[in-house]
């Protein structure tokens, strides 16, 4: 099963609505095992910078946001495939 990869929703709580994030850098690449709560990506917010953790075991399947790129709430950065 493929899981989403987002920001947790309580990561925008107090940031304006129509804000986005910056994906500052990827800790993993597609292709890469990862454990439940690996920090997969560091994403800076207007005024936080943050940790995107895995939310599940698995390997990711695809990476969706570049490195330097923005995204808004609710977005898929990455895709992971679950680990049976």
């Amino acid at each position: 099963m493929s899981v989403a990869v987002t920001l947790p929703d309580s990561a925008w709580e107090g940031v304006e609505a129509g804000v986005e994030a910056l994906l500052d850098q990827w800790l993993v690449a597609a292709g890469d095992a990862v454990l439940a709560g690996q920090p997969l990506a560091k994403v800076v917010l207007v005024k936080a910078n943050l940790d995107v953790t895995a939310p599940a075991n698995g390997r990711v399947e695809t990476i969706r946001v570049a490195a330097g790129a923005t995204f808004a709430r609710g977005q898929a950065i990455a895709i992971l495939k679950e680990a049976p």
